[in-house]
């Protein structure tokens, strides 16, 4: 006797569905369950991914998920313009305010990560009450606002109100920040639901946003003498992106291949609270109890799954933001004093932002082809505790300006480009492998509620890693 699941058991979000966490099926209809979900029905084949064009466009939407917070941590030498009174102060004399000027990486991390971690709670609660496409829409929408209010602010004096300045920063930073993780947590988790090498171009495209970010400082800094022209032209940059994110976004419905993984798979029920029979127990009622609805995802059974992955994200993007930017960008040449713009204009760009970078993506890419550690392998965490080790490998590098910590370990600079092309090729590669396997642990149904939690592990441990890295910077 084959044991039929009913329709009428499942809710169904914009790409997923659920059972709630206290519900309970028989082992048979759980094996049932399992093959509805992962087969395909005959009369829908699944089809290709033509020219890769919904890879194309995830890649694209990595890219421009990450780019309002790549586009203002390598604007460094924009916002010591801004923050010195947009003035520079003559030889031997100290800029006004030093606390906003040395810590502004470190405020800035604190801001926007503990905006990221509400927003993700928020979008967690919103998963089956707004629509996937208006969160999207929405946050992409509020990004370019609010970066085409920053690219305007660019050629305004603000000398007469610096300190009102920081706080107009501060705050669209933190803005920005919020609902690029909206954006990026929901589609992370609309990823979910599809082939695994789509989340991986939608986590390789966030590195790819930072190599690019990377590049334009490079760029502007060769062709530009002024910083405000070339902190200009970095920002239109991202203005002109965001909005070609916002018209590929609405293309993605249009693909075949695309419209196949984001389809409606079950009617949108779910079990009651009560705890539904085997159907062939003597108990089984002869009428199914009426389902109710229930707007939240269940949240321990995910949390449960990936624990192990969980930590993995959390310590990897711990030690990451430790080190990055707050310390890394402050590691001078020791050859600063010759005068060459190798040391002194293009070394920070090219040692910290384009090696860190190109390092991460490298890192994420090569999970297109390699997969190792799995899932569940010791190794993996293993590999993630093994990172802590570049916190002292950093910190005695020529960090400046050093207070409290004196001592200089590293007295080369092929230390600094070691380090940071190490630090991104073990975040890239390690990170994407949780990232990836997270959705893939658990069944389909919780794919995009997964997706989100993947995101809220990820912003803890930025959350984290900024606070440490404010009390390091402090110190050092």
């Amino acid at each position: 006797m084959v044991a039929f699941v009913s329709e009428d058991n499942f809710h169904h979000s914009s790409n997923s569905t659920y059972r709630t966490a206290s519900s309970s099926l028989c082992a048979d209809q759980e094996a049932l369950l399992e093959k509805l979900l992962d087969h395909s029905p005959p009369s829908l084949p699944r089809p290709k991914d033509r020219f890769n064009g919904a890879y194309i466009i995830f890649f694209s939407l990595g890219i421009g998920s990450f780019l309002p917070w790549n586009f203002f941590v390598t604007a460094k030498d924009y916002w010591i313009f801004k923050f010195r009174n947009c003035s520079s102060p003559a030889p031997g004399e100290e800029p006004e305010d030093l606390d906003i000027l040395n810590y502004f990486e470190s405020y800035l991390s604190i801001a926007s990560t503990l905006s990221s971690v509400l927003c993700l709670v928020a979008n967690f609660l919103l998963v089956n009450r707004v629509p996937i496409h208006v969160r999207v829409l929405a946050s992409l929408t509020i990004m370019l606002a609010i970066f085409v209010v920053m690219t305007v602010l660019v050629k305004v004096d603000t000398s007469s109100w610096t300190h009102n300045f920081f706080a107009v920063t501060i705050a669209c930073m933190a803005i920005l920040s919020g609902t690029s993780t909206i954006f990026n947590s929901s589609i992370f988790g609309m990823t979910g639901s599809f082939p695994m090498r789509n989340s991986q171009a939608l986590i390789s495209g966030g590195a790819m946003g930072g190599t690019i970010s990377a590049v334009a400082s490079l760029v502007d800094l060769a062709l530009s003498n002024d910083v405000t022209d070339s902190t200009l032209a970095f920002f239109l940059t991202a203005d002109v992106f965001l909005g070609l994110c916002i018209g590929l976004y609405l293309l993605l419905p249009r693909l075949e291949y695309a419209r196949y993984y984001m389809r409606p798979v079950w009617p949108a029920h779910v079990f009651s609270g009560e705890e539904q029979p085997c159907q062939d127990s003597p108990s089984t009622p002869l009428v199914a109890p009426r389902p109710s609805f229930s707007p939240t995802p269940p949240l321990c059974p995910i949390l449960k799954k990936t624990a192990g992955l969980g930590f993995c994200v959390i310590y990897l993007l711990f030690i990451t933001s430790v080190i990055f930017p707050a310390i890394s960008t402050n590691i001078e040449s020791l050859d600063k004093r010759s005068g060459s713009p190798w040391t002194t204009k293009f070394f920070v760009p090219l040692t910290t932002f384009l090696l860190f970078n190109f390092a991460d993506l490298c890192g994420r890419q090569i999970t297109a082809w390699i997969q190792v550690p799995g899932p569940r392998s010791k190794v993996l965490p293993g590999l993630v505790l093994l990172r802590t080790g570049l916190v002292p490998l950093f910190v005695f590098c020529n960090y400046q300006p050093r207070v409290h910590l004196q001592t200089v370990v590293f007295l080369s600079d092929i230390y600094p480009v070691l380090f940071s092309s190490l630090l991104g090729l073990s975040n890239g590669y390690l990170s994407t492998l949780a990232l990836i396997y997270g959705p893939k642990i658990v069944s389909r149904e919780l794919a995009e509620a997964t997706g989100v939690v993947m995101s809220f592990y990820m912003s803890v441990g930025l959350v984290l890693g900024s606070a440490c890295s404010a009390l390091l910077v402090h110190l050092i």
